[in-house]
C-alpha cells in the first residue's frame, strides 16, 4: 500500500468532513470547529497560520492532519487535528501524516510540537499513538473540557 501526503486541496473536502463526521471521538461543535479551520487554509493557504496534508492511498483521502505555529512564541507548534479513516486505521497512515508534519515544521524552524487532548476514555487509542511517536505528557488540566474530562497536553522537542 501507497500512501501519498500532499497538502489539501478544495476537492478533499468532501471526504475529510466524511472521516470527521465518522469520528466518534469527535463532538459535532469539534467538527464545527475542524471545518472552519480547513475553510480557512482553503481560503488562504497557509497564509491562514494553518497547515493541513491529506493522505491517499491509490484515490481515496484516508486521513488529514492540521498543524500551525503557535502565536506569539519561537519555534513552538501546535497540530491541532489528526484524522484517519476508521476503515484505513492500523495501516500507518497517521504515522506517514505525523512524520510529514514533523519533517515540514522542522524545516520551517520549529523546535516544539504540542498536542492537547481529552483524558476521556475514548481517547486512549490516539493517547498511545502519540506515546508511539515519541510525544510525552507534559501537563493535565482537571476537568478543563467538562467535569471529570481532562485536558492532557503532549509534547515532543525536534531535533
Amino acid at each position: 500500500m501507497t500512501i501519498k501526503i500532499r497538502p489539501m486541496v478544495s476537492n478533499d473536502r468532501a471526504e475529510i468532513m466524511k472521516i470527521l463526521h465518522a469520528t466518534p471521538e469527535f463532538t459535532p461543535a469539534e467538527v464545527k470547529v475542524a471545518e472552519e479551520l480547513i475553510d480557512l487554509y482553503l481560503q488562504h493557504g497557509t497564509a491562514s497560520d494553518y497547515h493541513i496534508q491529506v493522505a491517499r492511498v491509490v484515490s481515496n483521502t484516508a486521513g488529514y492532519i492540521c498543524y500551525g505555529p503557535t502565536p506569539l512564541t519561537e519555534g513552538t507548534w501546535d497540530i491541532y487535528w489528526i484524522a484517519v479513516a476508521a476503515d484505513r486505521q492500523g495501516r500507518g497512515i497517521g504515522h506517514a501524516l505525523m512524520a510529514e508534519a514533523e519533517a515540514e515544521i522542522s524545516r520551517a524552524g520549529g523546535r516544539l510540537v504540542l498536542i492537547e487532548t481529552s483524558s476521556k476514555a475514548g481517547y486512549e487509542k490516539a493517547r498511545n499513538f502519540y506515546k508511539s511517536r515519541n510525544y510525552e505528557l507534559i501537563a493535565s488540566i482537571p476537568d478543563f473540557y467538562t467535569p471529570g474530562d481532562d485536558k492532557l497536553v503532549l509534547q515532543k522537542r525536534l531535533k
